[in-house]
């Protein structure tokens, strides 16, 4: 089983908390960085891919373990997760893999579950509402952030489109489960696409709509938490003590 955790993102919302290291670097609680909540997992793998853009070079310096390799997304500015993922290619023989954001925190259980799952899998939060509620001011920009999924029979039907009414029971959380074969298909079709710019529930809501491989989900309510901007963080730094 490969890892690979997608931290290539500048995080420039972050303003000058990001101007001099990426956003997984930044400080969470007490001297941990969001980065080091990840990395205490690493060890439950054969191999951690680190895909980095901005700053690289700040972060293959501070991330100093031994079963890590780094590839650098060069065209980081120009692209989205879904690049960031596909070069990491090269680095997958035949292997199942666990993709995780890198500007995200969760509960780490979540990774050793994953590990035991045989197919495709999305762990989907229960409890996001709550945290939303904190997040924004309105219902409607939390219709605006969060994202539609649709479910039927353990399956995911539809990911990643627009809230137009109810708001759906389950969230994405920036981390997948994809076996070895599923990968392969997922390379190809981005290939065909040509898109670098196609964001990650939408390419995997593609995948789905044409056919091309199935994702069964798995209802969580663990912390998982996600960091666009300064008031995320301040938030999360407030609510850290009763989630960790």
């Amino acid at each position: 089983m490969i890892l690979i955790v997608l931290a290539s993102g500048r995080g420039c919302r972050l303003k000058n908390l990001t101007k001099d290291k990426p956003k997984c670097l930044i400080k969470i609680y007490k001297n941990k960085r969001l980065i080091d909540y990840i990395s205490e997992n690493f060890k439950y793998f054969k191999k951690v891919i680190v895909v980095t853009g901005y700053k690289s070079h700040i972060l293959k310096k501070e991330l100093k373990h031994k079963n890590v390799k780094f590839i650098t997304n060069r065209n980081y500015l120009n692209s989205n997760m879904v690049e960031t993922l596909m070069l990491a290619k090269n680095e997958i023989n035949k292997e199942d893999i666990i993709v995780s954001y890198a500007d995200i925190f969760f509960d780490p259980r979540i990774l050793k579950f994953l590990i035991n799952k045989k197919n495709n899998a999305l762990p989907l939060n229960k409890a996001w509402f709550k945290l939303w509620k904190k997040r924004f001011k309105s219902l409607e920009e939390i219709k605006k952030d969060a994202e539609n999924i649709i479910i039927n029979k353990k399956k995911i039907k539809s990911l990643g489109e627009k809230i137009l009414k109810k708001l759906p029971s389950l969230q994405f959380m920036g981390i997948l489960k994809i076996t070895s074969k599923t990968f392969i298909i997922m390379n190809k079709f981005y290939k065909e696409l040509d898109n670098k710019k196609i964001s990650m529930t939408e390419f995997i809501n593609l995948i789905i709509k044409n056919k091309l491989a199935s994702f069964n989900y798995i209802n969580t309510n663990k912390f998982w938490y996600e960091i666009d901007n300064s008031r995320d963080l301040k938030i999360l730094k407030k609510e850290i003590v009763t989630l960790i």
